[in-house]
């Protein structure tokens, strides 16, 4: 996969040189690029915003810069010249539509905004299938509508958004979003199976974890987990995923059924009852004492 990022804080993006994503990159499972938006720019000053249109508080990003960086990097190319390897057109045959169905080659420009798609699991995969991502991290009260407009004719323009808070920019989300995709690459984390096992994976939140010693200040592993018995450490983690969903996000709960009606058997729903959580999102009754 290939991802070119568009910020005027270039240097924001630097720890996605560490870690799992900096090795996939030395390894070729990821490429990025991230380009200076001051590079296209045409003045002294290097000036990328100006006043609102019709008025008010803050600052707008100007849409000369911004219109001929997505088209330099539409093309591969930075403020320089030419960037890397001819970037890929569109998803190629990751992403197939239906069949009949025709594909939309354009690649894919996700831009930080409050407005935007929460960003979550399921994203993080639909956005792993994709030969080519580009980020355009705006900044002040945001990029004139106008470039969307426009680079709506060479790109599938997807605004998206971490959560419902304002940030100074959209560099933060920019490396949640390449985080969050990039670890999902075939070989970018080292044992594939860990990635099933996390949180919102299965719709629900992940287990407590536990490590050694067996014994800490006085706190003990669960013994179940040191039983050796593989199918009764399975279900505990089940049981206690559930638990936490439950007291933590129980809309988690309501979403997971929505998408599929089957996916708590009748073990998971009495676990959730002991919680106070039935499947019509009201408190479970009380154990009766008789």
């Amino acid at each position: 996969m290939r991802v070119d990022v568009v910020t005027i804080f270039p240097d924001y993006l630097a720890p996605l040189q560490l870690s799992l994503l900096g090795r996939a990159q030395r390894l070729g499972l990821l490429e990025l690029h991230v380009h200076d938006l001051r590079g296209w720019t045409g003045d002294r000053h290097r000036t990328v915003d100006d006043t609102p249109a019709g008025g008010g508080a803050g600052m707008v990003m100007l849409p000369e810069p911004w219109g001929l960086a997505l088209d330099a990097v539409h093309s591969g190319e930075g403020p320089e010249g030419p960037v890397g390897g001819a970037p890929s057109a569109g998803r190629g045959d990751e992403a197939p539509g239906a069949p009949g169905e025709a594909v939309d080659e354009r690649p894919l420009l996700l831009v930080p905004s409050p407005s935007g798609r929460r960003l979550d699991q399921a994203m993080a995969h639909e956005l792993a299938l994709e030969p080519r991502l580009v980020v355009a991290c705006g900044r002040y009260e945001g990029i004139d509508e106008r470039v969307l407009l426009d680079a709506a004719q060479r790109y599938r323009v997807v605004p998206f958004s971490l959560g419902d808070y304002v940030l100074n920019g959209g560099e933060v989300a920019a490396l949640a979003l390449v985080e969050a995709v990039g670890r999902l690459l075939p070989g970018v984390v080292g044992n594939p199976a860990s990635l099933l096992e996390e949180s919102h994976e299965q719709g629900l939140l992940e287990h407590p974890v536990y490590t050694r010693p067996p014994r800490w200040r006085g706190l003990d592993v669960p013994e179940v987990l040191l039983s050796g018995h593989h199918g009764q450490v399975a279900r505990w983690r089940r049981e206690e995923g559930l638990r936490r969903t439950a007291r933590r996000r129980p809309d988690l709960l309501a979403d997971l059924l929505a998408a599929d009606p089957g996916a708590l058997g009748a073990t998971d729903l009495a676990v959730l009852a002991e919680e106070g959580w039935t499947p019509a999102g009201r408190a479970a009754p009380p154990a009766s004492d008789g």
